[in-house]
């Protein structure tokens, strides 16, 4: 059972649920002056739970797409290196642009990411991350939509995972470091 490597729960279904309305009614109540569409860009693999619920949670018209960008590779921290594997499907040029990530940790990927999103043109661009790991950052970040901010442990759930397990658990907690050491 996948819920015997878990220390313990950090977010309940139930309030991961609460947050994600939250933000969807915050992102929401910014963008209803204007009736163009927000263009939401979910990073794989890790939003792509966030992301779904973070989308239906909006009430504007929203276009989305993906990217898989990553500087972990099979380790448990980053590289430094960040490799785009899956770019856009379509032009953000002009567009409300909202980068939907699970966690910023090192901050690594997506100042990158940022950074290589505006030479594309934008009318705005945004961050939206569910967890927040700031004692981590070593690249500077600055998010607009922030769940929750969290303390260095490794934590799993809802997209987040370890070794691609666990992403499919309802809440985060914290993975025991007996698995992953």
């Amino acid at each position: 059972m996948m819920s015997n490597d878990i220390e313990r729960i950090s977010f309940s279904a139930d309030e991961i649920r609460m947050r994600v309305q939250e933000l969807g009614a915050e992102i929401a109540r910014d963008y209803r002056d204007d009736p163009e569409p927000i263009y939401c860009v979910g990073i794989l693999k890790g939003a792509a739970v966030f992301f779904t619920d973070l989308v239906r949670a909006i009430d504007h018209p929203v276009a989305f797409d993906f990217m898989i960008v990553s500087s972990y590779g099979e380790a448990t921290v980053s590289s430094g290196q960040v490799k785009l594997l899956k770019d856009l499907d379509f032009s953000i040029e002009g567009k409300h642009v909202i980068i939907v990530e699970d966690i910023i940790d090192s901050g690594t990927t997506m100042h990158y990411l940022k950074q290589m999103l505006k030479g594309r043109h934008p009318k705005s661009i945004k961050i939206c991350a569910f967890l927040s790991k700031p004692s981590r950052r070593v690249a500077p970040v600055e998010i607009d939509y922030l769940g929750h901010e969290v303390p260095d442990d490794f934590l799993v759930g809802y997209g987040l995972d370890y070794a691609e397990k666990y992403r499919n658990l309802p809440y985060i907690g914290v993975l025991k470091r007996s698995v992953y050491e």
